[in-house]
């Protein structure tokens, strides 16, 4: 039984461990050489001793257990009766020179792991560039289609995770361990690893792997020195009761998976930061396999009037997980992640594009039938003692000649016309009486409702500025720019009339003029003059990045600046008194200058749409 310096253990016996040994020195290009260990021809760990960290021992390549290395070669099938039974003959054909298959079809490592498409797409690019596989990009496609399949998450297991494959920039925080979550985010986001199920051998392997390729990884998050349990013996113990190969959940949704019948028409609804709200409706139809799909979707922005129309494809895994690009190949495509509900009858998620996926809506789609379906009201929100205002009400089989009387938006509310035309839109007129209630109003047009359809208010009490804390990117000389949408969001105190409480209205975008100040954090501070500019549409765009002569110091252009909002409309501050004013900070830094993408410069091609 070998044990690992973090504790964890491996069942080895002697005999596989020198027949690795001994397969590292016969194989060319793999294994440990006198300048380190090399895979794919590329060395990841130098012979000489590693600098030392107080408390701790040094160690060098030499001193590392080649059972403590990247490489699986030699690893038996784990002794306990989970795992799963690999059938797929590509899988079996390119990858069993290293993961041998037992007699129940069990192979190393790939047997005891589940994964999302991003992950298995990630394991199949990390082979064929550090272990030389041999796969064509239709024979990788094929390998993540199945293993998500077969072994992918339930929509439970993901929903906690979707933040990750959404491509969300957002703070999120593990609670469930906040020492396991430090450990783990010195390197890459919690999402990767909350995304993943592993038997407890599976994540003790995984943390060898880590030291294997990045060795710097005991001194960012893994050892603290002294003795007694380091952070990654708490990680492995956590990980595996937290996230275990086996889960009811997972029993479940295995049992009954299906691909899920998504022909048809879909209404859609969502929000694009710095352009506002988007309607319209998404036409899927059946692609060349059962569980892919072709797209066109066709949608308004609500507050431009810009109309757009896009053309994908796409595929969906474990029975719910949409993953698309529409306009593929176009200077305006973009990835689709989506989430199928159980019903089928549901779509959510987000589509993006940019280097840093910054940009793109927030979108849901609802499947539409015989009866209306109505996506939205804009404005979503009007005034009490509003004469004539205009409410457009967007959705799917709206009536074609509408009568006013079918629009109930409850007392106050007079809908004094209706115009129609191609079943997506309907335009209203209506008048707020002077003392109608502040509040959501639910719209009921005929059999179907919109909860919250539109917001009655007094008048913009406060304004907020969202994302509160940004972060953009310089770029355009080396590396591509990061840039970061703004949103300004007027609110409306509520009933109570005190700010910042449960009954206050999210009244939605409102028009304002965008500036920036210096974010004060060193004397004679200069960022607000090299940051990069804010656009009138809230989209800041950062300047070039490389060393700036103009700058003192030659320094590059990071830094930090306040983004502020102004709104000077009739009804600011509950009676026009004055301008609002609401800032958010945003920070300017360098661009990701190194991601671990091992498979950059691989010819596999797009693996998950």
């Amino acid at each position: 039984m070998n044990r690992f310096p973090n504790g964890g253990q491996m069942k080895h016996g002697a005999s596989e461990k020198d027949a690795f040994a001994a397969r590292a020195r016969r194989s060319p290009g793999r294994g440990l050489t006198a300048a380190g260990l090399v895979i794919g021809g590329a060395t990841l760990v130098a012979a000489r001793a590693l600098p030392p960290v107080p408390g701790m021992p040094s160690t060098s390549a030499a001193d590392l257990d080649p059972t403590q290395l990247a490489s699986t070669a030699g690893i038996p099938a784990q002794a306990d009766d989970e795992g799963y039974s690999i059938e797929h003959e590509i899988i079996i054909r390119r990858c069993q020179r290293c993961h041998e298959r037992d007699d129940e079809g069990r192979m190393t490592r790939i047997s005891y792991e589940r994964k999302t498409p991003e992950g298995w797409q990630t394991s199949v690019r990390r082979m064929v560039a550090l272990n030389d596989v041999s796969l064509g990009p239709d024979e990788a496609r094929e390998v993540v289609r199945y293993l998500s399949n077969r072994q992918g998450l339930a929509p439970e297991e993901l929903e906690p995770g979707r933040f990750e494959v959404e491509r969300r920039l957002i703070e999120h925080v593990y609670e469930a361990d906040r020492d396991v979550e430090n450990t783990c985010i010195q390197c890459h986001s919690m999402g990767r690893v909350i995304t993943q199920r592993r038997t407890r051998e599976e994540w003790e392997l995984l943390m060898a792997t880590h030291r294997g390729l990045y060795p710097l990884v005991d001194f960012q998050g893994f050892q603290r020195g002294g003795d007694g349990p380091q952070p990654v013996d708490e990680a492995i113990d956590h990980l595996s009761e937290a996230f275990p190969l086996e889960t009811p959940d997972w029993s479940a949704w295995s049992a009954s998976m299906r691909t899920p019948r998504l022909d048809g028409t879909w209404a859609l609804a969502g929000f694009e930061p710095g352009k506002g709200r988007i309607f319209g409706t998404v036409e899927i139809s059946a692609g060349d396999a059962p569980d892919e799909f072709r797209s066109r979707a066709s949608y308004t922005y609500a507050e431009s009037g810009e109309e757009v129309s896009r053309s994908g494809q796409s595929i969906v895994y474990t029975g719910y997980q949409w993953r698309g690009r529409s306009n593929p190949g176009g200077a305006d495509e973009l990835r689709e992640v989506m989430t199928v509900d159980r019903g089928w009858r549901r779509m959510t998620g987000r589509w993006f594009s940019g280097s840093y996926d910054e940009f793109g809506p927030d979108v849901t789609l609802t499947r539409a039938g015989g009866d209306p379906v109505v996506s939205g009201v804009h404005p979503p929100a009007v005034r009490t003692g509003a004469a004539s205002a205009e409410l457009r009400v967007h959705g799917v089989g709206l009536p074609a000649n509408p009568d006013p009387a079918d629009f109930d938006f409850g007392p106050g509310i007079q809908v004094e016309s209706a115009a129609g035309g191609d079943g997506s839109r309907v335009t209203l007129r209506v008048s707020v009486d002077d003392e109608a209630a502040v509040g959501g109003r639910d719209l009921f047009l005929g059999g179907v409702s919109l909860a919250d359809a539109v917001q009655v208010h007094d008048g913009v009490d406060r304004l907020e500025v969202t994302p509160r804390a940004g972060m953009a990117r310089i770029g355009g000389a080396n590396f591509p720019k990061g840039y970061q949408p703004y949103d300004a969001i007027g609110w409306d105190d509520g009933p109570d009339g005190e700010p910042n409480t449960e009954d206050d209205l999210r009244l939605g975008r409102v028009p304002v003029t965008w500036s920036m100040e210096e974010y004060t954090a060193t004397f004679d501070d200069d960022d607000i003059q090299y940051v990069g500019a804010l656009g009138p549409d809230g989209i800041f765009t950062p300047a070039i990045d490389g060393p700036n002569a103009s700058r003192e110091g030659n320094r590059n252009n990071i830094g930090d600046v306040w983004v502020v909002a102004t709104y000077a409309g009739s009804d600011a501050a509950a009676g026009g008194e004055g301008a609002l004013r609401a800032r958010a900070h945003l920070i300017v830094t360098v661009p990701l200058y190194l991601k671990f993408d091992p498979w950059q410069g691989v010819p596999a091609g797009r693996l998950v749409p």
